[in-house]
């Protein structure tokens, strides 16, 4: 009696490599994903100038660390320095209204006062920045 071997089978296709392509295109997926919120209409985000000459003329308002006020250099109270920038608004719409803050002053304190300005009127109000040095 003559027995025969079974035919060999040729082992199956491994799957380990389409699991790592799968995890892969997972990872890659979440990575370019976006996670936040979108808003249902378009928003341009503004544009920061750096590298070029402040504009000259108009009025600078100075907001300390601590929250003291100065306008064009002197120092006021808020209620005295409003007034002066509604003054200055009236005469001139146009004017520019420069806002320079310390880097340490609570944005709490400095938006109000943009806010103010803009509510006066004033059709340019610049915020002074400084570029990070690397």
């Amino acid at each position: 009696m003559r027995l025969t071997r079974a035919p060999r089978r040729t082992p199956p296709e491994s799957i380990i490599p389409l699991i790592d392509v799968v995890f892969f295109l997972l990872v890659f997926f979440m990575l370019i994903g976006r996670m936040d919120a979108t808003a249902p209409f378009d928003v341009t985000p503004a544009q920061a100038l750096t590298g070029q000459d402040m504009p000259g003329g108009g009025v600078t308002l100075s907001i300390g660390a601590e929250g003291q006020i100065a306008l064009d250099g002197a120092a006021q109270d808020q209620t005295a320095a409003l007034d002066a920038l509604r003054a200055n608004i009236t005469a001139d719409p146009t004017r520019l209204i420069r806002v320079n803050a310390h880097h340490a002053s609570p944005l709490s304190e400095v938006l109000p006062l943009v806010a103010a300005i803009e509510g006066m009127g004033a059709r340019d109000v610049v915020l002074v920045v400084t570029p990070a040095v690397p």
